[in-house]
């Protein structure tokens, strides 16, 4: 093997004339009969061989296992082929043929004069430079060695590189953070999402858990005097993957002392300026701040994708005047509960410019099924179009809105062409299946922005005053929609002590200090100012419905903590991986992670999960209750 002397990325004219060695893998290969050209390729580009009967006549070919020269290169470059792994030493010269301006290297070639085989590699899968539709999902993590050697893939590792230093950059040189490491085998506290756990040998019936996130961790070094922390960690959640989320993450963790939301936002908005300038060269302008309430009533959604309309409007007092039983049924639900009350009945309308043409009827008879899969009843339907006599409804519930037409258009802005879509359920349904029906008609209607369009790719948006708590819908019981360790705003402090556990209302209508920063529609941030008082933390546990036994005994270090001298403090963490689908151009995290888990959490190449043996268990002193379903055949 030789000592590489340039890589295969690197050659340009100023190195003709000099010998070199490269190192690397065949990229293709191309018989000319009395010429044989190589693309040999590493991470750093590719470079053009030639192996010249001319030129290699007196030179020796030599096997990796050999050291002794063999005659005939000719015949040992004819025997390579993709894939194979090789050294080479020759000299460098103008590209015959003329450049190549698709390759960095393509105003030059190397000119072999002798050749190594490292290793021969067996007929692959599929190759690296496969150029169109790549092989599905499951062939590429299965062989993900091979898959990593796609420039593409390349690219994004570098990147991933690039972008952690860019953290450490703004944060540590820049801004005097912290780095620490916390602990991964960490208490259990299952009452946010499913954790993984992991049992103690030597505490026989006793299990770690993988951290969420070092939330209580990062607190306590706030109380340690530590006041700027900085963490890149791996985080775990025992949930199921989809495109934006994997078991296992990696997130820029933050926390900084004596400060209040303002200061910290400032910090993070300064670091979303630096990292997008450091990698991409682009200016992101202010950001604009939207607060729950404002993102829940336009778009349906707490993450809301600003970069297109189809607002949402909320006609329950137009609709109330109709005798269209769907609309009276649903606003009778709740009617003496405060507005914005969960339980409150509401309807919301979506205005559709030109959808009369645009959606056709099966699509908009596909909306019911979906309305109904976030707990709707359906959607109903109107089209608004020209008539002779003037503009009219027409189809589906048309015949109901005839009376509040007016009202209709000057609230909506209608023109003809346009179709109305309705859901009228109590607020929380409602929102949340007409927010996402919002994105459904993005799509049908191709209104999404591509990236460079007018107004640029990237629209960026602070979301506020998020509430402190939201019902579980599967228990019913209060939960905290950031977590428990979040701060009322400070306006909201006499709300939240006259709160009591009985008083859902009240629980619902208080106020958070906790902030999400929002990309085109993704949460790339969340976080908060933290509880700092170890009264104020007592009660959250309360209207969590913990027991003061309870609380002790999963948070006694924390309240404990809280007790000698916390400072306030509050802090973000930003999701790395989705900051990186963003910066690549890609919209599935699994592009982005040089070894993710499938949909199901599975690792394709090293078939983990695995099962355990007996004998492990038994040293763990556990057992397993699965037993595989028995066979259909």
């Amino acid at each position: 093997m030789f000592t590489r002397t340039h890589t295969c990325g690197e050659l340009r004219a100023s190195h003709i004339g000099q010998t070199v060695r490269l190192n690397g893998w065949v990229n293709s290969y191309r018989d000319h009969g009395n010429l044989i050209f190589i693309d040999l390729r590493d991470r750093y580009g590719v470079t053009q061989l030639v192996f010249d009967t001319d030129d290699a006549k007196n030179a020796g070919a030599a096997d990796a296992g050999d050291k002794h020269a063999h005659t005939g290169m000719m015949g040992a470059a004819d025997k390579l082929r993709n894939e194979d792994v090789i050294s080479v030493e020759g000299t460098v010269r103008i590209r015959s043929g003329g450049e190549n301006p698709k390759l960095d290297t393509g105003k030059v070639e190397v000119v072999v004069t002798s050749l190594v085989l490292l290793n021969k590699t067996e007929n692959p899968p599929f190759l690296p430079d496969v150029i169109g539709t790549l092989p599905n999902e499951e062939v590429r993590l299965k062989y993900r060695y091979i898959d990593l050697r796609r420039p593409a893939m390349q690219k994004i590792v570098s990147t991933r590189s690039k972008a952690l230093q860019s953290v450490r950059k703004y944060f540590v040189d820049a801004n005097m953070f912290t780095e620490v490491e916390t602990p991964v085998l960490y208490k259990s506290t299952p009452e946010g999402a499913r954790e993984f756990l992991v049992p103690c040998r030597n505490v026989p019936g006793s299990f770690y858990a993988l951290p969420q996130s070092p939330q209580l961790f990062k607190q306590i070094l706030m109380v340690s005097g530590c006041d700027r922390y900085l963490q890149i960690c791996r985080c775990f959640r025992d949930e199921d993957p989809r495109a934006d989320r994997q078991a296992e993450f990696t997130q820029i963790d933050l926390e900084m002392s004596f400060v209040r939301r303002e200061h910290i936002m400032t910090m993070m908005e300064g670091f979303v300026r630096h990292f997008w300038k450091d990698m991409l060269g682009y200016d992101v302008p202010p950001m604009q701040r939207m607060t729950y309430r404002n993102a829940m009533e336009t778009y349906g959604i707490d993450r809301p994708d600003t970069r297109y309309g189809l607002h949402i409007t909320d006609i329950s007092e137009i609709a109330a005047k109709t005798d269209f039983k769907v609309f009276r049924d649903a606003l009778a639900k709740g009617a003496d509960r405060p507005r914005f009350n969960s339980k409150r009945g509401v309807v919301k309308a979506i205005r559709v410019p030109g959808g009369a043409e645009k959606l056709t009827r099966k699509i908009t008879d596909g909306y019911s099924d979906l309305a109904k899969r976030f707990g709707a009843g359906g959607v109903a339907t109107a089209k608004y179009i020209a008539d002779p006599a003037g503009a009219k409804f027409d189809t589906g519930c048309a015949k109901f809105l005839e009376p509040i037409k007016a009202e209709l258009v000057a609230a909506l802005g209608l023109e003809p062409g346009d179709t109305l879509l309705f859901i009228a359920d109590t607020y929380s349904v409602a929102t949340k299946a007409i927010g996402e029906l919002r994105q459904q008609v993005a799509r049908d209607t191709n209104v999404v922005p591509k990236p460079g369009a007018e107004g640029g790719p990237w629209n960026f948006l602070w979301v506020i005053d998020f509430p402190m708590f939201e019902k579980n819908k599967d228990t019913g019981k209060w939960i905290a929609m950031h977590h428990p360790f979040t701060a009322p705003r400070d306006d909201q402090r006499d709300l939240f002590v006259s709160a009591s556990v009985d008083d859902d209302d009240t629980i619902e209508s208080i106020v958070s200090a906790g902030y999400d920063i929002v990309l085109n529609g993704s949460e790339i941030a969340g976080g908060s100012v933290r509880i700092h008082d170890r009264d104020v933390q007592s009660k959250v546990f309360q209207l969590l419905g913990l027991t003061p036994e309870q609380a002790k005994e999963k948070f006694s270090f924390l309240l404990e903590a809280l007790s000698f001298g916390a400072p306030p403090h509050a802090g973000i963490a930003f999701g790395f991986d989705r900051l990186i689908m963003h910066i690549c151009g890609t919209d599935n995290i699994r592009d982005v992670i040089a070894f993710p888990k499938t949909q199901v959490g599975a690792d394709l190449m090293t078939r983990a999960p695995s099962a355990a043996t007996p004998a492990q268990l038994k040293d763990l002193f556990i057992a397993s209750t699965w037993t595989p379903e028995p066979s259909k055949a």
